[in-house]
């Protein structure tokens, strides 16, 4: 091993690890019923109550990369996020996103912002959650301001 693999390796395990986290904590947050998916359906709860988000996921895929209003929308939402001090990270595969969210993602057909917000009632620590965060400061830090995560395969 060479001194130029060594960082190669450790973004790609760090990347893989980050992955893992943002699965984790979408399956957390859907067991505690703290997501919010659809565009539409993101921006309303930011603006009702910004407080109360937690963390904000977009996901982009081929398909829509040419949709004019859903990177308007996009853009916006990052805006608003970064204003409100919410992480975010983009997501480049929505299928995967969708599969993961399961039933809720599949009534609305539109899983390509995700909100992981807190509970109405008490407090919800999630290590993973925690890890995401971390990762989005680290990332911020060295001018990345949406990083991309990429979702584990099934």
């Amino acid at each position: 091993m060479t001194l130029e693999e060594v960082p190669v390796q450790n973004c790609s395990e760090k990347a893989r690890r980050t992955g893992e986290a943002l699965q984790e904590a979408l399956e957390s947050a859907q067991a505690n019923e703290c997501l919010t998916i659809g565009v539409y359906e993101s921006a309303k709860v930011m603006n009702v109550d910004p407080d109360s988000v937690a963390f904000c996921v977009l996901a982009m895929d081929e398909e829509f990369e040419c949709d004019i209003a859903l990177q308007i929308h996009f853009t916006l939402i990052q805006a608003f996020c970064f204003d409100n001090d919410i992480s975010i990270v983009r997501v480049s595969d929505a299928q995967r996103l969708a599969e993961l969210l399961g039933d809720a993602a599949a009534q609305l057909e539109d899983a390509h912002c995700v909100l992981i917000t807190n509970p109405a009632e008490g407090s919800w620590e999630d290590p993973a959650l925690e890890k995401l965060h971390v990762f989005c400061a680290e990332s911020r830090s060295c001018h990345e301001w949406v990083p991309e995560v990429s979702l584990p395969a099934r």
